[in-house]
């Protein structure tokens, strides 16, 4: 088990270092409390899963979908449901959203964040 651990650890390392360009663009604004003052985390592992952002303190997922998302939306359904089970709420975009208009996303992100806490 602690192996397995360590294993979703090094991915979620990985996944910082070769972060898709949506997720760069968007990081530079969730980092640092720059959103309402709200901490992210980046490739963040929850479970045996690792979500593209997290806030602990709004219990928020934030998820980043490129094209090979079309392909698995059996999984990422099972994912959000399991991720709901633990009390997380689950927010989606494409990469296209946050390229298109990241004002539009961040603002939808903080709404998010703030609805039912």
């Amino acid at each position: 088990m602690e192996r397995f651990r360590n294993e979703i650890k090094d991915r979620a390392k990985g996944l910082r270092v070769d972060q898709t360009g949506a997720e760069g663009l968007l990081w530079r604004f969730l980092r640092n409390r720059q959103l309402n003052n709200l901490k992210f985390r980046r490739q963040h592992p929850i479970g045996n899963y690792i979500v593209d952002f997290y806030c602990a303190e709004a219990r928020v997922v934030v998820e980043i979908d490129g094209d090979t998302h079309f392909d698995q939306i059996d999984y990422d359904l099972n994912r959000t449901q399991w991720l709901a089970q633990q009390g997380l709420r689950v927010i989606r975009f494409t990469n296209q959203d946050v390229f298109d208009n990241p004002a539009e996303v961040l603002a939808l992100i903080a709404e998010f964040c703030t609805e039912n806490t």
